[in-house]
């Protein structure tokens, strides 16, 4: 008699872990999009310019520049590599159960998660891969960044929108 509730109580967990790949599929989906976009991108630019080379040359708003970044963002942590290969391997891992777990708040949270998720890759195939990061977008008077830095940076400031909307509807519910 025991080995039927035993059946029933694993059948029950691995129907909910099913619902909830199911559920996180699209969004796993969006975060493989944004490291297609992140590694096509850097590959076109690591085939059309040389490193440092700038198009279009001249420009002094915004440009493309072929450059190398062993570092953190905004160029932090110089020579870091092995901690931030660490890192993210954390972050990707976390990432990757939240969008598993987290329950419907609303398609705003998955969507800065996915974001994020497919930055951290994006950039960590880079680490592995050429031990630096390829960085191409250059405002000229802010630091270089690429495709997946943006997802990252967008995907966070999501979140930290997100949080304050959603503590100022908490802390006006506790007052009334």
């Amino acid at each position: 008699m025991d080995q039927p509730a035993t059946f029933s109580m694993q059948t029950g967990a691995r129907s909910r872990s099913g619902a909830a790949v199911r559920r996180a599929v699209p969004w796993l989906a969006l975060a493989a999009i944004v490291i297609g976009i992140d590694q096509l991108t850097k590959s076109i630019v690591r085939a059309r310019l040389d490193l440092y080379e700038v198009w279009p040359a001249g420009w002094e708003v915004i440009r493309f520049q072929h450059l190398q970044n062993d570092g953190a963002a905004f160029g932090i942590l110089p020579g870091a590599g092995t901690f931030l290969v660490v890192t993210a391997f954390i972050a990707i891992a976390a990432l990757t159960v939240f969008l598993l777990t987290l329950p419907d708040h609303g398609r705003l949270y998955h969507l800065a998660l996915s974001g994020i998720l497919g930055g951290a890759i994006g950039n960590l195939i880079d680490r592995i891969r050429l031990g630096v990061v390829t960085d191409f977008i250059d405002p000229t008077h802010y630091p270089a960044f690429n495709v997946a830095d943006s997802c990252i940076v967008c995907g966070v400031a999501l979140l930290a929108y997100l949080a304050f909307r959603d503590g100022d509807e908490s802390s006006a519910k506790a007052q009334s």
